[in-house]
């Protein structure tokens, strides 16, 4: 019988390696699933092609497609690094979409409380705000772990379906938008000059959140590299008993942890519902928090890693709208194509982690 024996020794080239190699599997398998799809496997390679290569480089889509880039690649990128911190330490926060939209919400709850105001100091309450709302929605399952040892993973998650509702709620009642005739909804706060996240230079896609996104690259960058913080995280995540008898705290570093993944993920929401979402809606939750969780895991928990895996996945956002326009092909079917990417990365991870032993040797 076949069992899998964990490798002494692991290659750090194989590591770094099969990243590409899931994105070069999720390419050659996806292309066989649009040919399928669209019944001509001749056009398999002609649908790849308009999903990574014609949005940056074809003139048709360039000069829409680049800009967006930045939009998408921004909030995807900073809820990543979030991420990233918790998952080098083994704390699971697979809630960050919850953290999204309540840093979406106590964000636009500050720009709406304050209309028709006009003050330079509205938009940086907001990005406080929207902090806040994430820390704290983060903190519920943090606390819960350190208390009550319950599961960080489940209970995060379950709470992404609590701020879901809130979500509904908001947008039919506390922040529906009083001149909307009774639609759900927030006022839009593109037309709030003070609260709206304005691209800093025109026509480019670079906003304020992505601005702070290419920030947390860096500084996270040099929280894992050069600070004893990030000393402390990776030892926490690669050797808990050694952080035990180290004197590390394990519940500081749990709240940290958290804390900091719920604080990026509520900036995120923050940026987005005052950037391009413009309001707060009952469809305002995109699934970032989701889609940040297979980035975080493809840059292989690397700040670098995470700002080319975030631009890769933000591309098939873009390249699978233009694919759904031109070829007619359905969203569930981009969906499926994300998914691909965690599925090779994790099963070529098999293979770099582990070897295939007959039982009897």
């Amino acid at each position: 019988m076949i069992r899998l024996e964990k490798r002494r020794n692991i290659s750090k080239f194989w590591t770094t390696l099969t990243p590409v190699i899931a994105v070069f599997l999720t390419m050659s398998f996806g292309g066989l699933m649009f040919g399928l799809l669209l019944g001509d496997f001749s056009s398999a390679f002609g649908a790849i092609k308009l999903i990574f290569w014609d949005p940056l480089f074809d003139e048709n889509f360039a000069s829409y497609a680049r800009p967006q880039l930045l939009v998408k690649a921004g909030p995807i990128i900073l809820i990543a690094i979030g991420l990233s911190i918790g998952f080098k330490a083994g704390i699971w926060n697979i809630g960050a979409e919850g953290q999204y939209i309540l840093g979406a919400i106590f964000g636009a709850s500050v720009a709406l409380s304050l209309y028709p105001q006009e003050s330079v100091l509205i938009f940086p309450a907001m990005i406080l705000a929207g902090a806040l709302g994430g820390f704290i929605w983060a903190l519920i399952p943090a606390l819960l772990k350190v208390y009550f040892k319950t599961n960080e993973i489940l209970v995060s998650l379950m709470l992404v379906y609590v701020a879901e509702n809130i979500l509904a709620s908001v947008s039919q009642g506390l922040l529906r938008n009083p001149e909307g005739m009774g639609l759900p909804g927030s006022r839009n706060l593109k037309d709030y000059p003070s609260a709206h996240n304005s691209e800093i230079i025109p026509n480019s896609g670079m906003h304020w959140g992505v601005l702070t996104a290419f920030l947390a690259v860096i500084l996270a960058y040099f929280l894992f590299l050069k600070h004893q913080k990030g000393y402390e995280i990776r030892i926490a995540g690669e050797a808990p008993k050694a952080a035990y008898f180290a004197g590390i705290n394990p519940s500081k570093t749990i709240i940290f942890c958290m804390g900091m993944s719920g604080l990026l993920a509520g900036m995120a929401g923050l940026f987005e519902v005052a950037g391009p979402a413009g309001q707060i809606t009952m469809s305002f939750n995109s699934g970032y928090g989701f889609t940040a969780i297979i980035v975080a895991f493809l840059g292989r928990l690397n700040p670098l890693g995470i700002l080319l895996a975030g631009l890769l996945m933000a591309l098939t956002y873009i390249g699978g709208e233009i694919a759904q326009l031109m070829l007619g092909l359905p969203g569930a079917s981009i969906q499926l194509l994300q998914g691909m990417l965690l599925f090779f990365l994790l099963a070529t991870d098999i293979f770099t982690n582990y070897r295939f032993k007959s039982r009897g040797s």
